[in-house]
């Protein structure tokens, strides 16, 4: 099976929380593959091309503010169905309806702080992704555990 890739961005409440390494190894024990990392503090211009769907949407300006407060911690993840997993994965963006077992059920009590961003296509994903690395940094290489995750016939 085709693998395909996916952005996952730990934002700042996850950073200040030191929540990373349980949300690596949540996406590490559901068997995607970590191609890339990075942690970075996101300035205006970056975080308004990342948002560019809300900048005329009336939560921006606090959207804005969050997003540029602290670190946040910029993956790109790879396995078959690496979206959908990951957003399964993530849970509802309103924390109050994510179900447990999810990182947001799990963690989080606030739509306006809730931990993670997911890409949620493709296209965004492949937009995320050149927007946070370039394609230098992007790892390819096969771990001898995908052969036990996946029936590639």
């Amino acid at each position: 099976m085709a693998s395909e890739r996916t952005f996952i961005m730990i934002k700042p409440d996850g950073v200040q929380r030191g929540l990373v390494g349980e949300i690596v190894s949540r996406f590490e024990r559901r068997g995607l593959k970590l191609v890339a990392m990075r942690m970075l503090t996101i300035d205006e211009a970056l975080a308004r091309r990342h948002y560019a769907a809300h900048v005329d949407k009336g939560f921006f300006p606090a959207l804005l503010a969050y997003i540029t407060s602290s670190p946040v911690v910029a993956m790109v993840w790879e396995a078959p169905s690496a979206i959908s997993l990951a957003r399964q994965m993530l849970g509802s963006t309103d924390a109050t309806q994510a179900p447990g077992g999810t990182l947001r059920g799990d963690f989080c009590l606030d739509i306006g702080f809730n931990l993670v961003h997911g890409s949620d296509s493709s296209p965004a994903a492949q937009r995320e992704i050149e927007l946070f690395f370039d394609p230098d940094l992007l790892m390819n290489y096969d771990k001898d555990l995908d052969r036990w995750l996946c029936d590639s016939d």
